[in-house]
């Protein structure tokens, strides 16, 4: 029993090892690099999330939402429609390495009200996209960060 223990122990961390040299190779490290960076990673969530549908532009949603954060590490945001029927809420933001922070699906008992805190990485547009039995309807806020987020 002492030998198998020993045995499956030394594999565990050979392949632990083998593991960690592969993910700190630059190959790895470039690609991953390229992807993030991409100009059009935001259509490219959209596209994603939402087929390309299309996506009006509504008065009917209110984003609270400070004009300026002083840290970008949490930043509230509160989102309000007054859209009838609304099956989930997206809150994107524009300059994220990831820029879908939240979504929510809600019931049609509900009122369409959500509230968070958004980790922003850097001063951006932060869009909110509100699925309806209508359609996708979307509004946006413009949040400068004078302290980013994603660095903290």
């Amino acid at each position: 029993m002492t030998d198998s223990r020993r045995a499956f122990i030394k594999k565990s961390v050979a392949i632990s090892g083998y593991s960690m040299i592969a993910l700190a190779s630059p190959k790895a490290n470039a690609e991953w690099l390229t992807e993030t960076t991409s100009t059009d990673i935001l259509q490219q969530t959209l596209k994603r999330l939402f087929k390309d549908q299309k996506i009006i532009e509504s008065d009917k949603i209110d984003i609270r939402i400070p004009k300026t954060a002083e840290n970008g590490a949490a930043v509230p945001i509160t989102v309000t429609s007054s859209l009838n029927n609304v099956e989930s809420i997206a809150i994107l933001v524009e300059k994220n390495p990831i820029p879908l922070a939240a979504k929510f699906e809600l019931s049609p008992d509900l009122a369409p009200f959500v509230s968070a805190r958004l980790k922003i990485a850097e001063s951006s547009a932060v869009a909110v996209i509100v699925e309806t039995d209508q359609g996708f309807f979307t509004a946006s806020e413009k949040v400068i960060v004078t302290l980013g987020g994603c660095e903290i």
